[in-house]
């Protein structure tokens, strides 16, 4: 029943990297849109980065630059590369696909949750 499980976080130095990856079944890899969301304790879900089948491409503006989100059709597996990691940018972080477009990501309606893969940047 689990259709997307996060992998590939961990305590890191500021300034260091991090590659995400979520493995997602076929059916919710194969939808219009596809995203890591990540959420802080006391803060509210935030949409990270997100792809579109098209190749489109979002970035929240504190990411801009830092982390590059894609796919790997072949795995079924979305990844996000992080560089430059900030203390801000510890959280907890989640993949969902499903989406018609990335707008929809921004505002809902979402699905279930996975576990989700703890980042700790290090000041």
């Amino acid at each position: 029943q689990v259709q997307s499980v996060e992998s590939g976080g961990g305590l890191v130095p500021t300034g260091g990297s991090l590659r995400l990856s979520c493995t997602a079944s076929t059916r919710i890899f194969s939808s219009n849109a596809m995203g890591w969301f990540r959420q802080a304790p006391g803060q509210k879900r935030e949409l990270v980065a997100g792809l579109s089948i098209n190749n489109t491409t979002y970035y929240a503006d504190s990411v801009k630059g830092r982390f590059a989100i894609s796919r790997d059709t072949s795995k079924n597996t979305l990844n996000l590369q992080m560089n430059s990691l900030e203390s801000e940018d510890t959280a907890m972080y989640y993949c969902q696909g499903g989406f018609r477009n990335i707008a929809v990501m921004l505002r809902g309606p979402f699905g279930s949750w996975g576990q989700g893969t703890q980042v700790t940047v290090s000041s």
